[in-house]
């Protein structure tokens, strides 16, 4: 579903990626782990579209991302960015039917839709007549991600998307996301620092570390067959529960 072949990445004189070659299947979930600098966001938005690599190239179904226009990466792929993103002017509703507005949808296609997904991320349709400053972080999440699923795309992407928020709301969106990814049978990435979550969500996983991809695959793999040190290291600097270890038993 999506190939990274020998993908660097330059700021400057700086190299954020360094020949990042990944394949990462359709239909799962895939989890992106590192360090702050590591280049995981790096990752995220060269697939998004919004970066291209210095070097390498990137394909979505064997089609180079850089043949496809922005409009039909949107179309493809949607994106929740670190704490939601949303415009604080706009209302919740007014926020999703922005991206619509290249459809041209009709106002009663849009609101359907917006009704669908209302239902599946289980928010109260009368929250999305509120503004953005008036949500909790975890509705501004549940906004956010219908916003990145108005266009049915094919891949979601997700950077860091429960970070903001305190420990039971983190708890329990994180159910309700794995329930929704898992309905909708979509291919997901996912970035986060956190090693519990990675383990929960990630039918695959992507470790960086300065730039370099250090270890992909599932998480039993991590733990007991890490490649190096350094692997070792970051998966215990945060041990992950007895029952996320046994899930993946």
């Amino acid at each position: 579903m999506i190939r990274f072949d020998q993908v660097s990445m330059n700021y400057g004189n700086r190299e954020v990626l360094k020949a990042v070659s990944v394949n990462l299947q359709e239909g799962q979930t895939h989890v992106i782990w590192g360090t702050s600098g590591s280049g995981k966001t790096s990752f995220l938005r060269l697939l998004s579209g919004l970066m291209r690599p210095t070097s390498g190239s990137i394909f979505l179904k064997d089609q180079n991302i850089n043949e496809l226009s922005q409009t039909q990466l949107a179309q493809r792929i949607g994106y929740v960015i670190q704490e939601g993103g949303l415009f604080p002017h706009l209302t919740a509703r007014e926020n999703l039917e922005l991206a619509t507005l290249t459809r041209k949808w009709s106002k009663l296609e849009t609101a359907k839709r917006i009704e669908e997904l209302a239902a599946l991320v289980q928010i109260d349709p009368k929250d999305l007549e509120r503004f953005a400053k008036q949500l909790s972080g975890g509705q501004r999440q549940r906004v956010a991600l219908i916003r990145a699923l108005m266009l049915d795309p094919q891949i979601i992407l997700l950077d860091e998307p429960l970070g903001a928020l305190d420990p039971l709301v983190r708890a329990d969106l994180q159910k309700e996301l794995k329930r929704i990814f898992n309905t909708l049978k979509k291919t997901v990435v996912l970035v986060t620092h956190d090693i519990g979550e990675g383990a929960f969500f990630g039918h695959s996983i992507t470790l960086f570390h300065q730039g370099r991809l250090v270890q992909h695959g599932d998480f039993n793999a991590f733990v007991r067959q890490p490649k190096n040190e350094f692997v070792s290291r970051f998966v215990s600097a945060q041990a992950p529960t007895p029952e996320l270890l046994e899930a993946f038993r």
